[in-house]
């Protein structure tokens, strides 16, 4: 009985969140924008964290689904560099007047460069990924939101954790 009732009570929410456009996000709606993201690698027992830049461009789809094109690049440290080039898919969920919050499942293809005197100069390795994760996007104006997104991708070998907050100027 009890597994009856709460299915219901799902299934009524999920149509009710679905129902109710996502602050102003609109279907066709763009947006492009800047990020800061800090970055950690791991894979046997190495880790490596570093700051990045990133930019990145929205379009909605629909009214609840956004899809989102982001090139992330880290500054070199302890000579090394990465980057990180992916698609994600979006499903918005307004919380509150300017306020939405979002899953995030996407592909990409990530990079890294060793720039040192060691194993014949540099090396460099390019790896796909598959990434998951979350945010949410706070309307600062009509045309204006911040942002904040926690993934982690797993690429071959490693797991990459990224932790980016950033502006978007939606047209």
């Amino acid at each position: 009985m009890k597994v009856d009732f709460f299915k219901k009570a799902a299934v009524i929410a999920i149509a009710v969140t679905m129902s109710v456009a996502a602050y102003s996000q609109s279907q066709g709606d763009k947006a492009v924008g800047g990020n800061l993201v800090i970055g950690h690698k791991s894979s046997n027992g190495y880790s490596w964290t570093n700051v990045g830049i990133g930019a990145k461009f929205y379009y909605n789809v629909t009214d609840p689904i956004r899809l989102a094109g982001e090139f992330d690049y880290f500054l070199k440290k302890d000579e090394v560099s990465m980057w990180d080039f992916s698609v994600y898919g979006h499903y918005l969920f307004p919380v509150a007047d300017q306020v939405v919050v979002y899953p995030a499942i996407g592909l990409g293809i990530v990079g890294s460069k060793y720039h040192g005197e060691y194993d014949f100069g540099s090396n460099s390795d390019n790896d796909f990924g598959f990434s998951l994760g979350g945010g949410a996007d706070y309307e600062i104006s009509s045309n204006l939101s911040l942002n904040g997104e926690l993934r982690i991708k797993l690429v071959n070998g490693y797991n990459w954790l990224n932790i980016a907050i950033g502006l978007a100027y939606k047209f």
